[in-house]
Parts: C-alpha cells; structure tokens; sequence
C-alpha cells in the first residue's frame, strides 16, 4: 500500500514540474531572423526620387544582397555577427561589398548597427501589444515600432512563406506630408519586403509627390551559403 501512495506522489510530483517548466517556457520566435553564418537574401530594390516642380519623378532598380558571416565584437563589445551587405555589379556581373554591418539577438531584441548607430529591428517574442524605440539607442529621433499580421502565411516573388510578421515603424499623413515605413520578415529567412515612403504633398494628393523619395526591398532569393 505504501509503494502505491509513493508512487501516486512521484507521479504528482513529476506532472507539477512539467507544468511549471511549460509555464515558465516562452517561444521567442528568433528564427525571423536568423543569424547561422551563411544565410543570405537577395533583394530586388526600387528606388523612386520626387521633384515634381523639376518635373522628375526617377526610378532606378538595383540587387542587393544580404548575408550573415563570421563571429565578431561589437561596438559595445558583445559578440555579435558579421551582416554585409553587397551591391551587384552589372558591369562585371557580380556582388561587391557595400557595407559591413553587425548584427546580434541580444536580452530578446534583434539589433543591427549600421556605421555605429545602433536600431533594434525586433523585440522578442513578438506580440501585437509590443512597442518599441528602433533608435532607442543611437541619438536619432525616436521612432515608435509595433507588429501587425502575426505569424501570417505570405506569397512575395513565387516564394510561399509559411509564417510572417510586418514591422510598422511609421504611419503619418496629412494634408502636405505623407510616410509609410514597414517590413515584412518570413521565418528562416528574414526581411522579405521593405516598404519606405517619405514624400511631400499637395492637398492629401498622393499620387503625384510633389518631393521626396521612396524605396522597396522585394525579395529575389534566399539560402545559405
């Protein structure tokens, strides 16, 4: 009899971890951008400059890739990774390096530093009552980031993507101003789309900006090298 209630005991005892241990356990979701040596994305960029009282309205189209590369450490002395970033040359047919960036996950927040300005890209885990300061740490303006379409599948470039989120890190308009500012990041694979709009109107009219510029990022291919 006493084996029996032992045993009832250890079994109660055993299924009261479990459940603190599922209770303490929080899916971060990390993988939305994910930082193995080698990852790369390719992205088809469009780029579109305002002068409507020049008469210009220029689009010029580019490749760019990214990709995630060795250990380093940062310029807060944390280890972090390697994020370059290569222009492709069409002249001689190939990718050259651009930028050398660093990237980190680091206390749940994605960073990227770009030329030592550090932006928080995303918080962890990702939840639609998140808001966050990108430029928290560098000396720029704050700007208010929030997440939107949660872990939604997505078609972009004939590519289906399972899980996606959106960044929205600006939304403002009125009368003479109009900004859009978003990015799209797909599990295993990263930023899949960027959208930033930041231009000049007449009268709310936003179908001919009177000045300024916009530029998407669509991705064009994905992997690991």
């Amino acid at each position: 009899m006493k084996s029996i209630i032992f045993l009832i005991y250890f079994v109660l005892f055993l299924t009261a971890i479990s459940c603190k241990k599922n209770a303490n356990f929080v899916k971060l979701h990390e993988n939305y951008f994910p930082m193995e040596k080698g990852v790369f994305v390719e992205y088809e960029v469009t780029e579109i400059k305002h002068n409507n009282n020049a008469g210009i309205h220029d689009t010029n189209t580019y490749l760019i890739k990214t990709l995630i590369g060795d250990t380093l450490i940062d310029n807060s002395g944390r280890i972090a990774r390697k994020f370059s970033r290569f222009l492709f040359n069409n002249s001689q047919n190939e990718y050259k390096i651009k930028d050398l960036w660093t990237t980190i996950v680091d206390q749940s927040r994605v960073e990227i530093v770009e030329e030592n300005k550090r932006i928080i890209k995303l918080v962890l885990a990702p939840t639609l009552k998140k808001e966050w300061d990108i430029n928290a740490f560098n000396i720029d303006e704050p700007i208010l980031a929030k997440y939107d379409n949660l872990h939604s599948p997505a078609t972009m470039s004939n590519f289906n993507f399972d899980s996606t989120l959106t960044v929205i890190e600006e939304k403002f308009d009125n009368l003479i101003e109009f900004k859009r500012k978003y990015e799209i990041y797909a599990k295993n694979v990263g930023m899949i789309y960027k959208c930033y709009k930041d231009f000049e109107i007449n009268e709310g009219d936003t179908t001919i900006p009177q000045s300024g510029v916009e530029i998407y990022y669509k991705i064009k291919n994905y992997g690991k090298e």
